[in-house]
């Protein structure tokens, strides 16, 4: 599994204007915690997503324990992503997918997206989604889902591998982990390799499903 995530890694950041790409798991990471916000009768600021491929979600929520699903709901929701859009390219429905994908990218430029480059992202990587399932190539429909697909997997495992970093080296700066230590009290490290192992395990499970068909 390192191995395939190595190349898969090498090759995605080799493909001209895969930076763009890379904001999709940005965009998903970001977007679940807003859902997690809302489901806990929570209120979403905004969202910004930068060209660096980080992102922010502000928000407001009454009880501090509320910010335990919420802190979660990120990395979870990136890597559960991840293993959906392998699991949906195993029984053939990449259109399916780049439609999820693609109604992801409006609702959050209609509601959450407020900076300037995260608006223009979203707006652009929509339209250019929403192109190719129109154009209805299936070789077009299936090499640009793949994209995505590889894409997000490998950005939801380095993210993870990131923030494990951060929580050891500099736990009071980790993100989602540091959040997490500051409600539960257990240590960001704790968190950083929960967020790992999880990703991991979610990577092992869509790498499964892609043997299944492989580029077929």
């Amino acid at each position: 599994m390192a191995l395939f995530l190595g190349i898969a890694a090498f090759l995605t950041r080799l493909i001209p204007f895969s930076d763009f790409f890379r904001n999709v798991d940005t965009l998903v990471h970001e977007m679940c915690h807003a859902l997690a916000t809302l489901l806990m009768s929570g209120d979403v600021r905004y969202i910004h997503l930068y060209s660096d491929q980080s992102g922010l979600t502000y928000s407001a929520y009454a009880g501090q324990w509320k910010s335990i699903p919420i802190s979660l709901a990120g990395y979870f929701g990136s890597a559960l992503f991840a293993l959906l859009l392998f699991f949906l390219h195993s029984r053939r429905r990449e259109r399916t997918g780049l439609i999820i994908i693609a109604t992801i990218a409006v609702v959050g430029l209609a509601l959450f997206v407020r900076n300037g480059f995260g608006a223009a992202w979203c707006a652009g990587f929509a339209i250019l989604t929403i192109l190719i399932v129109v154009l209805s190539r299936p070789g077009l429909i299936k090499g640009y889902y793949l994209l995505v697909a590889f894409i997000c997997l490998v950005e939801s495992v380095i993210s993870a591998l990131i923030i494990l970093s951060m929580s050891l080296q500099e736990p009071g700066a980790a993100g989602d982990a540091t959040n997490l230590d500051r409600a539960t009290y257990i240590p960001a490290l704790f968190w950083g390799l929960l967020f790992a192992i999880f990703s991991l395990v979610c990577a092992r499970g869509s790498i499964k499903l892609f043997y299944k068909r492989g580029f077929d």
